[in-house]
């Protein structure tokens, strides 16, 4: 199958452009095709790499109201940030294009018009969601409510955030609007929809019969997707903010951004190659490979791939479909909404020069078949541990020993013994092991292997001790250095797509290039060949750094508690049914002073109190301990409810109740009176 292709087209979904990218982006979509990239183009192969900004979301709508500024001014400060931190960690795009250009809006248009003009379209009258009082249809992001799965307050009309479930808004329990807090109400409109079930038969033989290699995660989605059943999916919305529809008497209706958005890849390579762009999007000699997140593989996997179909005039399909799981952070979902992530421009400022650090981490705790979880401390220990203590240790003794022997020239290799042959001899296997591993995309793999390279370096070096052996045999010496050399100019190809910033140094301090052919031979660097200075590789992370972004996250999870706890405690229960009059007449409630507190044993809730009613001196027997000491209440005057019935609690005859509000968090307090009243005074 590669031997077909010619080159390659490359897409990474278009990340929202209402907020920074994260490291669940990172981690899903953009390190690892980062990675196939920077590999393929390492072989001598053509690639076009090819992203840009969606900024027709609806979150970018409703961010643009919670800021008061317009759509426009939210994409554009966010399609910087975000392009600025793809730079940052060295994915450099052949293009990273936008939704909001004019070639899009042209190009998205046409496309829509001749599906239209091609009969390729279903128009269906519907009832949608409305806000009567913001007086507007609202988008399943604008409608908010509880989780019908999990029971999570705020789950958007179209996804739980908390547990991930996709979902409708008419699963919502009590769902509301957004924008006024409002009930939504059902009203009539039409749209235009593409009768996904018409190609139901033709994805089948496509997917499931043809491209049984894809991941499981993805091949399993689709099959569900497709055994149950395809129906028709709207491709307008009712919507101010967007491509507008092109028909007559479609005003303030525009393209759905799932619709919109992967045209944009096609834009972006018109935008970039005007008169070239059909080479990568029509030919069967270019492979194309999408590379998404688990949330977006439906689109990437059945409505664009439909799309096309329905288009027609040899527009080529996705050869692969690589999409990873979720990456949680400290052991939770990672949520843009309630600020719980690591954000990529900012781990820039607070870890200058460690993009690599980052990039190694990602790929090693890839989420490629199963939602996986990035902790600082994990973070901390594979950076101490494998890049500082494995790499660097590595290639640092090689390179200082052979400036300290040799004067930095690579010296000769003399005759080789059986540990040099072995150490050297287990590089053409991992060559070949990383290659054939990208190539599947299995990149976490590739990464062990590449890793593997330096282990062997680090324990030839340290089972050989050059060190030592220069104190009697320089030329023996000279021969462990130069095989030590070799395989570090191997580690700064290996490592190129994995860590490029470090593989680019190590090339410079060796003073060579690029040469996948040369991993594994003796001859990558040439005897006499002079090096430049030894310079550290990687740095240890201390603890200081990695407590400050604990505690951020920390702060955010307290915020987030407290919130919460605000939110519950401001919720009011119900009205209970009336009573008569009569009813609280014969209520007999008083006041009384605590005189004795103590707890009932063997209890963690109950306190034995001994309370003056002015009638009498009694005991009740109230599940308040997690709340107040004995301490606290003795001397307290409180309202009881005189005239209840005894009841035997733990062995003890409690006579009557004390009075207490619950809020909706649960805590509890007494009504007390606002002075000193004498007890047994009436409340009523």
């Amino acid at each position: 199958m590669e031997n077909k292709f010619k080159r390659t087209l490359v897409t990474c979904a278009l990340p929202y452009a209402n907020g920074p990218v994260h490291i669940g982006h990172l981690a899903g979509v953009y390190v690892p095709a980062d990675i196939y990239v920077r590999f393929l183009r390492m072989r001598g192969e053509e690639v076009l790499y090819v992203c840009g900004s969606d900024e027709h979301g609806v979150p970018i709508t409703i961010q643009a109201k919670k800021r008061g500024c317009s759509p426009q001014e939210v994409v554009d400060e966010y399609h910087h940030i975000i392009d600025e931190s793809f730079k940052g960690f060295g994915i450099n795009f052949d293009i990273y294009g936008r939704t909001s250009s004019k070639v899009h809006a042209e190009n998205a248009s046409a496309f829509f018009k001749k599906l239209l003009d091609d009969g390729k379209f279903i128009t269906k009258e519907s009832e949608q969601y409305y806000d009567p009082e913001a007086k507007c249809f609202l988008a399943d992001r604008y409608i908010v409510g509880t989780c019908p799965k999990c029971g999570a307050e705020g789950a958007y009309g179209d996804q739980c955030e908390k547990c991930g479930s996709t979902l409708s808004p008419e699963e919502l329990i009590n769902p509301k609007s957004k924008l006024s807090g409002a009930e939504p109400i059902k009203k009539k409109t039409t749209h235009w929809y593409l009768p996904l079930q018409d190609y139901e038969q033709w994805l089948r033989e496509w997917i499931l019969e043809g491209h049984k290699e894809w991941r499981p995660n993805v091949y399993g989605q689709v099959k569900s997707w497709l055994d149950g059943g395809l129906q028709p999916r709207a491709v307008t919305r009712d919507l101010d903010w967007g491509i507008p529809v092109p028909v007559e008497g479609a005003e303030g209706k525009v393209l759905y951004v799932w619709f919109d958005a992967p045209i944009g890849y096609i834009s972006n390579t018109m935008e970039l190659l005007p008169e070239d762009w059909e080479k990568w999007w029509k030919s069967e000699e270019t492979k194309l490979v999408h590379f998404i997140g688990k949330d977006n593989i439906v689109f990437h996997c059945i409505v664009f791939p439909a799309m096309l179909k329905a288009y027609g005039d040899g527009f080529i399909l996705p050869d692969n479909v690589p999409a990873n799981e979720f990456l949680n952070l400290e052991g939770e979902k990672i949520s843009t909404s309630r600020g719980w992530a690591v954000w990529a421009h900012e781990y820039l400022q607070d870890f200058p020069g460690k993009q690599d650090v980052l990039r190694y981490v990602l790929t090693a705790n890839a989420p490629e078949t199963k939602d996986n979880d990035f902790s600082w401390k994990d973070f901390q220990a594979r950076n101490n541990s494998e890049l500082v203590a494995i790499f660097g240790n590595f290639v640092n003794r090689a390179m200082v020993l052979t400036h300290k022997y040799f004067a930095g020239v690579v010296p000769p290799l003399g005759e080789l013994q059986d540990i040099d042959r072995e150490a050297i001899g287990q590089l053409p296997q991992l060559k070949e092991s990383i290659e054939q591993n990208i190539r599947a995309y299995k990149f976490r793999e590739a990464l062990k292997d590449a890793m593997n390279i330096a282990r062997i370096g680090n324990k030839y070096i340290s089972d050989t001790e050059p060190w030592k052996v220069a104190k009697t045999d320089m030329d023996r010496a000279a021969s462990i250095l130069n095989v030590c050399l070799q395989i570090c100019a191997a580690l700064s190809t290996v490592f190129e797509p994995f860590t490029p910033f470090a593989a680019q140094r190590l090339r410079q301090m060796l003073d060579c290039t690029l040469d996948w052919d040369k991993i594994g031979s003796l001859e990558a660097l040439a005897e006499g060949h002079q090096l430049r200075p030894a310079e550290l590789l990687f740095e240890k992370i201390e603890d200081a750094q990695i407590d400050a972004q604990l505690a951020r996250l920390d702060s955010i999870r307290k915020a987030r508690e407290e919130e919460a706890a605000r939110q519950a405690a401001s919720v009011v229960a119900p009205q209970k049914e009336e009573v008569s009059f009569e009813d609280f007449e014969a209520m007999d409630i008083r006041t009384a002073t605590v005189l004795e507190a103590e707890r009932v044993p063997k209890t963690d809730k109950l306190l034995k109190l001994t309370i003056d009613t002015g009638i009498d001196h009694r005991v009740i027997v109230s599940g308040i301990a997690q709340y107040y000491s004995p301490e606290d209440m003795v001397g307290k005057q409180i309202c009881i409810l005189a005239n209840l019935a005894p009841r035997t609690i733990r062995g003890i005859e409690s006579k009557g109740m004390i009075l207490m509000a619950r809020q909706a968090d649960g805590k509890m307090r007494f009504i007390t009176p606002s002075e000193v009243l004498s007890n047994g005074a009436q409340v009523g």
